[in-house]
């Protein structure tokens, strides 16, 4: 009996080192993730201006300019997966475009047409109440290539 309780509580130790390793590459990962998308959305604010600026220039010189306030946010995911990235918003009001703090992304599939909605939202944060800017629209998607 004593042995049968001796090697029962070694499996229950080796188990718990065999899946340490997938544990701690689980909280990694989300780590990872949670400071990719603090990073981001900290880049997003401190070049922001400058991409604004770069963005009216190309759409004023392809004669496409937006007449209105621009300003460029993060790009929020709203429900499975985690995404980091920027949009310029646009709107004929300097105050709607001022309370855009994010650009809430949100997907969804039908047999086999995929649909991505961008939504001005009042957060920048998803998980929170947030609500869609009215007035508000998106003006250009910015992406890094890697």
């Amino acid at each position: 009996m004593k042995t049968r309780k001796t090697i029962a509580a070694a499996l229950i130790v080796c188990s718990m080192f065999l899946a340490a390793p997938f544990a701690y590459a689980s909280i990694g990962d989300i780590l990872k993730d949670g400071a990719l998308i603090f990073g981001g959305g900290a880049l997003v604010k401190a070049i922001g201006p400058q991409l604004n600026d770069f963005i009216n220039t190309l759409t004023f010189n392809k004669g496409v300019k937006f007449d209105g306030y621009t300003k460029v946010v993060p790009i929020v995911s709203i429900g499975n997966g985690t995404r980091i990235g920027a949009a310029q918003v646009g709107g004929v009001t300097k105050a709607a475009v001022d309370r855009v703090k994010a650009v809430g992304q949100l997907e969804g599939e039908f047999n086999r047409i995929r649909a991505q909605a961008l939504i001005p939202i009042d957060s920048e944060n998803p998980l929170r109440q947030f609500k869609r800017v009215q007035g508000v629209g998106v003006t250009a998607i910015i992406d890094v290539k890697l």
